[in-house]
């Protein structure tokens, strides 16, 4: 027996699909803005115990695609400079 979604599920999905989109659009800022803070952070400079948290937010940043680190910079308006 094929289930037919109705226009209250698709109601439903379009909601969540909306949420959904809204918080990806906020995470790609944070990560934009954590890839920015990266980019200036002079390693040596960090106060102690904060090398460890400096280094798992590099090492998260750098396991992004680069298209959604692309879009993440593009969020903040920032750009990759070599």
């Amino acid at each position: 027996m094929p289930h037919t979604i109705n226009q209250e599920e698709i109601n439903m999905l379009r909601s969540e699909l909306e949420i959904l989109m809204r918080e990806r659009q906020t995470l790609l800022k944070v990560t934009g803005v954590a890839a920015g803070l990266v980019a200036e952070l002079d390693s040596h400079s960090l106060p102690n115990g904060t090398e460890e948290a400096a280094e798992l937010l590099a090492s998260s940043i750098n396991a992004l695609s680069e298209e959604t680190l692309k879009d993440a910079l593009s969020a903040v308006h920032a750009e990759i400079v070599n």
